[in-house]
């Protein structure tokens, strides 16, 4: 356990229902604690980077868990080679974790996600644990949603680096490129798979079974995605989140020139530059808390 002034954080280990050790952390409020927060991250971004925005929420009286999914951080093997699993893993079962820890009778349990950490709220297996939730940056990964120069880089990664990487070293050696962790094989496999649809996997006939739980959720979202974000515009984002088609869902779109928060892209979500983005989500959650406690009976 260690602490900050006024926040205790503790290490966890959750154990996914598969058997799957994660290695978790929660940051408990200075506050009477007044909802549960999950934190859903990234492609290859440790739960670490979410630290300061988890700091920021337990002194507005959030209790908030982070972890780390399998293959990534402190929940990696020694080695990725050899290391198999699904992408889709990180949702129906590591996430799926972290939401069964934090919930509590009584008390309104909220998801913050940030790029993958969107897709994973559709594959979670019990949506009705969850009062609501407020996503950074995600979309759908088609290059055709992205501007030019990014479409030519990420098509050269997809169809030239990345096979070449896999095909020696047995996963994707992602952080070479700056972008986080490496990547198992498999979570590079499919993530280059279903980005070949305008509409992710929402396109890809083989995953009907599990486009369809995505129609189950009933909790309220917000999609907040910047304008200078080259990999989830706008577009990427609306492309994807029309697969939560049977709840309400309000696209924000962020001008980071005209909010003075400068370059934001895919990553400034979560630094200190985006604290009024962080105060504008837990604003929301704290707007919707009466009626999310009231909600708990029957759960």
């Amino acid at each position: 356990m260690t602490t900050t002034p006024d926040i205790r954080i503790e290490a966890l280990t959750l154990t996914a229902a598969d058997g799957y050790s994660l290695a978790a952390r929660r940051y408990r409020s200075p506050t009477p604690t007044r909802a549960h927060l999950v934190v859903g991250g990234a492609t290859a971004v440790p739960q670490g980077f979410y630290k300061r925005f988890a700091e920021h929420a337990a002194r507005r009286g959030f209790d908030v868990l982070t972890l780390d999914y399998r293959g990534i951080g402190e929940s990696a093997p020694p080695t990725l080679k050899g290391f198999r699993m699904d992408y889709l893993d990180w949702g129906r079962l590591d996430l799926a974790a972290g939401v069964q820890a934090m919930r509590e009778e009584g008390m309104s349990l909220y998801l913050v996600g940030h790029s993958y950490g969107g897709h994973a709220l559709g594959l979670l297996p019990r949506h009705d644990w969850v009062d609501g939730a407020y996503t950074f940056a995600t979309g759908a990964g088609w290059h055709g949603w992205m501007p030019p120069l990014e479409r030519l880089r990420v098509l050269f990664m997809w169809r030239v680096l990345g096979p070449v990487w896999t095909r020696f070293a047995g996963y994707l050696p992602w952080s070479r490129l700056g972008m986080g962790e490496d990547l198992p094989l498999d979570v590079y496999r499919q993530w280059r798979a279903w980005c070949r649809f305008p509409r992710y996997f929402f396109d890809d006939p083989q995953m009907q079974a599990i486009t369809e739980r995505f129609g189950q959720v009933r909790f309220p979202i917000v999609a907040a995605n910047a304008l200078d974000d080259a990999w989830a515009p706008p577009a990427s984002r609306d492309a994807f989140m029309a697969g939560y088609r049977n709840t309400s869902v309000r696209a924000v779109t962020i001008d980071p020139r005209q909010a003075g928060l400068g370059p934001i892209g895919h990553m400034g979500y979560f630094r200190p530059k985006a604290l009024p983005l962080w105060n504008e989500a837990l604003d929301w959650f704290e707007a919707l808390r009466p009626a999310a406690n009231l909600s708990w009976a029957g759960r």
